[in-house]
C-alpha cells in the first residue's frame, strides 16, 4: 500500500523558494579548493640540523708564579683531550703567549699540557705548538688550545616573528620544536652520520660457523645468558 503525502500550497511555496538557496550554497562548496598540507609545519624543516665546520677552543690562565698546570686546569685539558679524540680531528693547536709578563710561566705550563694531552691519547706528532705575540694584549695572557671539527647544530632558539595568539591557521608557533632539534644535535656522537650511512663491518666468519653447525645438530644457537641475569620468572 502506497501512502502519498500531500503538501500544503503555502509549504510547496516555501520549498521552492528554498530550492535555489541550497544548490547555491553545495555548488559554493564543490567550487571551494582545500590543498591539504600546502602550509610547511614540521618544525624539522623550520629548524633544520645543519653540519659545519667549527673551531673547539679552551683558555688557560697562567699566573707569572705557576709552573704547572693546577687540578681544576688539567680537569679541563683532560675533557679537551676526550673531545679531541672524538671528533677524529688532526691536530692540536697549542699557542703559547710570548712577550708578555708571564711568557716565561706560559712555556713551563705548555709542557705540562702536551704531558697530559700525551697521557690521555695525543699522539706527539698531533700536538702543534707555537708561539703568538701577546705584548698588549692583556695582563694576563692566557693558553690556546684549539682544533677544528665537524659539529652538528641548529640555528638559535627564541625567535617569535609571530604572535602566539594568531592560531587561525592552526599551526605549530615558529620556535616549536626548536629546543628538541638543538639536544638532538648536542647527542650526536659523529655529525657525519648525518651525511650518509657508515659502511658495514666485517662479518664474524667463527660464529657464523658455530650457529650454522649448532642448527644442523638441532641445539641452541643462542649465546648463553650471563649468570647473574635474572629470567624474571619468580
Amino acid at each position: 500500500m502506497t501512502v502519498r503525502r500531500r503538501f500544503s500550497p503555502r509549504r510547496r511555496l516555501a520549498l521552492a523558494s528554498a530550492a535555489p538557496l541550497l544548490i547555491g550554497l553545495l555548488a559554493g562548496c564543490a567550487n571551494q579548493h582545500i590543498e591539504v598540507g600546502a602550509i610547511p609545519d614540521d618544525y624539522r624543516t623550520r629548524h633544520p640540523i645543519t653540519v659545519r665546520e667549527a673551531t673547539e677552543d679552551l683558555e688557560l690562565f697562567v699566573a707569572s708564579s705557576d709552573t704547572r698546570l693546577t687540578p681544576a686546569d688539567e680537569t679541563r685539558v683532560e675533557s679537551f683531550a676526550t673531545r679531541f679524540r672524538a671528533s677524529r680531528a688532526t691536530v692540536i693547536r697549542l699557542r703559547v703567549p710570548s712577550g708578555g709578563r708571564n711568557a716565561a710561566a706560559a712555556r713551563l705550563v705548555a709542557d705540562n699540557v702536551a704531558g697530559v694531552l700525551r697521557r690521555h691519547g695525543v699522539a706527539r706528532q698531533r700536538i702543534l705548538i707555537a708561539p703568538y705575540p701577546a705584548g698588549g694584549i692583556a695582563d694576563v695572557p692566557p693558553l690556546l688550545l684549539s682544533f677544528n671539527a665537524v659539529v652538528a647544530e641548529v640555528e638559535p632558539c627564541g625567535r617569535w616573528p609571530e604572535d602566539l595568539a594568531d592560531t587561525s591557521e592552526n599551526r605549530n608557533y615558529h620556535n616549536f620544536g626548536c629546543a628538541s632539534q638543538s639536544n638532538l644535535a648536542a647527542q650526536i656522537a659523529d655529525p657525519r652520520d648525518l651525511l650518509g650511512p657508515r659502511g658495514m663491518s666485517e662479518i664474524d666468519a667463527e660464529r657464523r660457523s658455530t650457529v650454522v653447525e649448532k642448527y644442523r645438530r638441532g641445539e641452541r644457537t643462542a649465546s648463553e645468558a650471563p649468570r647473574q641475569a635474572s629470567d624474571y620468572n619468580w
